[in-house]
């Protein structure tokens, strides 16, 4: 039996035509959209008949519980074929690339992950109270030794790779301290594995969870933190921690919660999923030369660079902390794995007060102007008046207040249309402009954190002149 077969089994009509669907993320099965006379559904091609089987099972036992995920409308296991319900091409992060640009990470989007969360929790604490592991693809729960397997994936196919030195006894001692920290955390829930925006499907205005083969039994906060620190994703940080509260607070109509306890283990969760993550990347771009994956490393270098402010339990693992350290200096995996281009950004801060708009000396013209006036204003206060928006007491400040991290969002997803096109072009400059007051405090600061968040994302040569610093 084929494709053909399979359809017309199901359809009860010839197929009129068939597309193989363009590959994604590190996945070997073969997704084809197939299409009859009134009938369409996507055809999926794979090898592992143990993953297909544990599909078929996980997917009988969500639909038991009535839960969103797509209706196995044919299968074929013999030959590695089987038919699932088309839900679309929308995902959650085509959505949110999409919704974005014009709007930044607005509220809408907020409730769409919450609704994302409220549903999450019903996988993993009413399907995974009674949920059968005994069709699991890999393993049934994530041990300490599945940790232990993602900590040396990253050693073995991320560090080897750059060529950071480190003691590998030690860091062996730490991947133990770590594994042993996060295997106190309860661990008798259902665990998706793969748990982001790219498997959260959006259609007919409901939420849809795929690619759950892998599941397993394990942490709540393993799959929350996938959720909240996908790489690529970009959710602003004070998002991220709006997030985890509202998760926690949906997590108490089902069980008392720890809060402290709780938020310690979920960053070691983080921490564990963003390095599993740049061991696939590095296996995928390095060992199997897919540049796509390479452009995805400096987005979790970002999530590295958090956690290493963040995240304390580091401070028991030395030798770990210091190979990360390593990781987030090094420029050259910043940056090379980025779009080149010959554009020049130049990114001012002015005052309106003392001298107003900067001029464009380029001679091009164009550009953007922010007007940083509507944030909230360190300079009144005493402490600050001496400071500028370089001096950490004044960046500890201004990151207090959500609203500074989604102006610096918002402009960067403004920005970035106009840095590609002008890249697709070959023009060689473009001018970003924040004002504020008096120069001195919060253009200062959104100018230097949006130059951080171009030269992160973008090879180009970025500029910044704080005007009235001299």
């Amino acid at each position: 039996m084929n494709f053909e077969q399979l359809f017309f089994a199901y359809a009860k009509e010839p197929i009129k035509h068939i597309e193989l669907l363009p590959a994604s993320g590190g996945s070997y099965r073969r997704y084809y959209r197939i299409t009859g006379e009134t009938k369409s559904c996507l055809g999926v091609e794979n090898a592992d008949k143990k993953e297909n089987l544990a599909f078929m099972d996980y997917t009988r036992q969500f639909e038991t519980l009535g839960l969103n995920v797509p209706k196995i409308l044919a299968k074929n296991l013999d030959e590695h074929q089987y038919l699932i319900e088309d839900l679309g091409d929308e995902t959650l992060y085509s959505y949110l690339l999409k919704r974005r640009i014009d709007k930044g990470f607005d509220d809408h989007l907020i409730e769409l992950y919450k609704k994302t969360i409220q549903q999450l929790l019903e996988f993993q604490i009413i399907a995974g109270k009674n949920f059968d592991y005994s069709n699991a693809h890999q393993n049934k729960a994530f041990d300490k030794q599945s940790m232990l397997f993602d900590l040396n994936y990253f050693k073995y196919y991320f560090l080897r790779f750059i060529k950071i030195p480190f003691d590998e006894q030690a860091l062996e001692h730490d991947f133990e301290m770590l594994s042993n920290f996060l295997f106190s955390a309860p661990s008798d829930y259902f665990m998706f594995r793969d748990f982001q925006s790219r498997n959260i499907m959006l259609h007919d205005e409901k939420i849809y969870f795929i690619d759950y083969q892998g599941g397993r039994k394990g942490a709540l906060q393993y799959d929350l933190a996938s959720l909240l620190y996908q790489a690529k994703a970009e959710i602003p940080y004070t998002i991220r921690e709006q997030l985890l509260d509202f998760y926690i607070s949906e997590l108490r109509k089902y069980q008392d919660v720890d809060e402290i306890v709780f938020k310690k283990q979920f960053y070691g969760f983080v921490l564990i999923r963003v390095l599993q993550t740049l061991g696939a990347y590095g296996f995928r771009g390095f060992y199997e030369k897919k540049d796509h994956f390479l452009k995805s490393i400096p987005f979790a270098i970002d999530n590295v660079e958090y956690l290493l402010k963040h995240f304390d339990f580091l401070t028991e693992t030395p030798v770990l902390r210091n190979v990360l350290q390593q990781i987030t200096h090094d420029k050259k995996l910043r940056h090379q794995t980025k779009p080149t281009s010959n554009l020049i950004i130049n990114i001012n801060s002015f005052s309106y007060k003392k001298n107003g708009y900067p001029e464009d000396l380029s001679g091009h013209g164009g550009g953007f102007v922010f007007d940083c006036r509507g944030l909230p204003n360190p300079g009144r206060f005493e402490a600050y008046k001496t400071l500028n928006g370089k001096d950490e007491a004044v960046e500890k400040y201004l990151e207090q207040h959500s609203e500074v991290a989604d102006f610096i969002d918002k402009s960067y997803h403004l920005v970035v249309p106009t840095i590609q096109n002008y890249i697709s072009r070959n023009f060689e400059h473009l001018q970003i402009n924040f004002g504020c007051t008096g120069g001195q405090h919060r253009s200062v600061y959104c100018a230097e954190k949006l130059a951080e968040r171009i030269m992160q994302n973008f090879d180009i040569q970025v500029f910044v002149n704080h005007r009235e610093q001299k």
